[in-house]
């Protein structure tokens, strides 16, 4: 199977040329990107430690942030916690972005949301509710189904913001938030859109199950200080620290950002999905390099091109490993290729962390900055890439492309290639 011939990349020179011209953001260290961008040099982590029912204390990353700047406290209590965190991001990406919808139609803008999983909290906090009165259901709240349809945190940023384009969620495990960018940057090239609000949001926190099943997978990171539980590549390292987040997307094509002036964050250049068909949890690094070969030559970039390898590295021993052995065989002869990982500082985002992570990159198209990984004190060997930035930011000649991965459960892959914007 593997030695089948492939397609051959499309031509994608020809298409419009799609930009990133606002980012709103909530995480665990942060409500927006400048103080993102300043917590990631400074390698600061918004860990924090969290009661949870029937598991206890669990370290975890929570946001904090103006919940209700943009809508009402009794509308985010009909809505979801996904709905709150989306609207919040979603209108933060809007007003960086300086759009006033005069320049563009509502009905002709686009909202796509990836998410991991959507509902189960929901359903789990209805299920303990009623356990407290014999499992009456008249006392199950009647805002439910519209809660926990998969499209409900797209749903809520559209009625916020009174959008009657197109919306809809993305599941693709924690790939996401980078799914729901590249179906943003499809519907611009096919005309569907002129404009996508598109990223990723993770209510994980919320859910017991999801805290349940990484705890009996062995997978869940505990540590007695819960700001060093998130340790990507480190030899202690003992697996996930759940986190939510939001990130949402501002994009356009080039000829109409530029049209109105639009301050410009960097362009898409390329990007591939692609699937293991091997297993429900394992990782498979041969798959995620073949994702990589394809976003670069979709993008007509060689390995050497690449200035910043974001790495999705969760802190599970098997996945860092899996993944660095594809980067290693893929950038082997790059010495100005650098790699850094953010999970250390606000843990894993599920549904939001590809895209999290990408937007915290972002500024180091200006600065050429090189965020660290954190919290590694001894180095797995086989997680040894030469150029790993760990601990302590490093400044670099220049950075005009960053490289993205992000992988999840059932063998689901994603690369996005940005590239700084020239004329």
């Amino acid at each position: 199977m593997d030695n089948q011939p492939t397609v051959s990349a499309p031509q994608l020179c020809s298409l419009p040329r799609i930009v990133i011209t606002g980012v709103g953001l909530a995480a665990p260290n942060a409500a927006d990107l400048p103080e993102f961008r300043e917590k990631l040099l400074k390698g600061k982590s918004g860990i924090s430690e969290i009661e949870h029912r029937y598991i206890g204390r669990v370290p975890a990353g929570i946001c904090s942030f103006p919940e209700t700047k943009y809508r009402k406290k009794k509308e985010n209590k009909r809505g979801t916690r996904a709905g709150c965190l989306g609207v919040y991001a979603a209108n933060e990406a809007v007003a960086d972005a300086g759009i006033d919808f005069s320049d563009y139609k509502r009905r002709r803008t686009g909202v796509y949301v990836g998410l991991t999983e959507h509902g189960t909290a929901e359903t789990e906090i209805e299920v303990y509710n009623i356990s407290q009165y014999g499992y009456d259901v008249d006392y199950w709240t009647h805002h439910h189904n519209p809660r926990t349809v998969l499209n409900n945190p797209a749903g809520e940023i559209t009625m916020n913001l009174g959008i009657t384009g197109p919306h809809y969620s993305i599941g693709a495990a924690c790939a996401a938030g980078n799914a729901a960018l590249i179906q943003g940057v499809q519907m611009l090239r096919l005309g569907e859109v002129d404009m996508a609000l598109c990223g990723g949001i993770s209510e994980s926190v919320i859910s017991f199950g999801i805290f349940a099943s990484f705890k009996a997978q062995g997978a869940l990171a505990q540590h007695a200080d819960p700001q060093q539980a998130s340790r990507p590549f480190d030899m202690e390292r003992n697996g996930i620290v759940i986190s939510e987040g939001a990130c949402i997307y501002c994009l356009e094509t080039l000829e109409r950002a530029l049209a109105r002036g639009a301050r410009i964050y960097g362009e898409v250049a390329g990007y591939a999905m692609n699937s293991d068909a091997r297993d429900f949890v394992m990782p498979y690094g041969r798959r995620q390099a073949q994702c990589i070969e394809q976003a670069l030559e979709r993008a007509h970039l060689s390995p050497a091109d690449i200035d910043i390898v974001n790495t999705h590295a969760t802190g599970t021993k098997q996945g860092d490993v899996e993944e660095c052995g594809a980067l290693a065989s893929i950038f082997k002869d790059c010495p100005t290729t650098w790699f850094n990982n953010t999970k250390g500082m606000i843990g894993h985002a599920m549904g939001a962390a590809g895209v999290l992570e990408l937007a915290g990159n972002l500024p180091a198209f200006d600065d050429n900055y090189v965020h660290p990984a954190i919290n590694v004190s001894q180095l797995d060997p086989d997680c040894a890439l030469t150029n790993l930035v760990l601990n302590k930011a490093r400044q670099v000649d220049k950075v005009d492309t960053i490289l993205n991965t992000s992988f999840g459960m059932v063998g689901i892959n994603s690369v996005i290639i940005v590239k700084k914007y020239t004329a």
